[in-house]
């Protein structure tokens, strides 16, 4: 669990509802049923309208690593794959096909089985660095839906607020209603500022940084394996890929 992200929506929440109540303006000030069908309903209309049908699934695939993202202990890895060095250097490149079998990221067994194929150390790298641009393409766009949400959820938000002033405007002969009719059309905008500032970018940010990290521990994974396939030493293989942890 990232506590980061919990704490970081529970607060969000808080603070604007706490806000509110401060203000003197009250937590029922912020209900609006046509605020949130026009901001967030339009939002999510925008973004379905621009994003392919793939890519909106890998969306909602990946967005609960916001809260679990999917961890790779680095130095973990760096031990296995020291280890798999050895074990090539004892019993050759054949001596992995056990393992192959024992890995349960398709990236790495896809890799190793490369390997125990007898795949040139060019030929490997050059494969995984097709896959990892790809998972990195396509996990960056699922990302940049969120952010897509962030950049049209303020201006479906101007747009709420417009709708209800002009719902003023037919009210101008009675006063009574001008004041609670104006605030009802800000808390539109409310809805598009807060929506895309406290979640929705956010979320696209972390989601980004996450990726950068997996991308990187799959570059390192490649590194190693390269580095076996050359016939590195191991302790210069550890070496090598301890870079990567700094």
């Amino acid at each position: 669990m990232d506590i980061l992200s919990l704490v970081g929506v529970i607060l969000a929440t808080v603070s604007v509802l706490v806000g509110s109540i401060l203000k003197g303006s009250g937590i029922a000030a912020l209900v609006s049923g046509a605020a949130f069908m026009i901001v967030i309903c339009g939002t999510l209309a925008a973004v379905l309208l621009q994003t392919s049908m793939p890519i909106m699934k890998r969306s909602m695939k990946i967005v609960g690593w916001i809260f679990r993202p999917p961890g790779v202990d680095s130095e973990q890895m760096i031990e296995k794959i020291v280890s798999w060095s050895q074990l090539a250097r004892k019993e050759g490149l054949l001596g992995l096909e056990a393992v192959v079998e024992t890995e349960s990221d398709p990236f790495v067994r896809k890799i190793l089985q490369l390997l125990v194929d007898g795949g040139e150390p060019e030929v490997i790298q050059s494969i995984m660095d097709v896959e990892i641009g790809t998972r990195e393409e396509i996990d960056t766009a699922a990302a940049k839906v969120f952010e897509s949400m962030g950049i049209y959820a303020p201006t479906m938000g101007i747009v709420g607020a417009v709708l209800g002033l002009m719902a003023v405007m037919q009210n101008l002969a009675d006063p009574s209603k001008l004041g609670s009719g104006i605030a009802a059309a800000f808390v539109a905008t409310i809805y598009g500022i807060g929506s895309a500032n406290l979640f929705f970018l956010p979320m696209a940010g972390k989601l980004k940084s996450i990726i950068h990290g997996q991308t990187k521990a799959r570059e390192m994974i490649v590194e190693g394996v390269v580095s076996i396939a050359q016939g590195d030493n191991p302790r210069n293989i550890e070496t090598k890929l301890k870079g990567y942890l700094e």
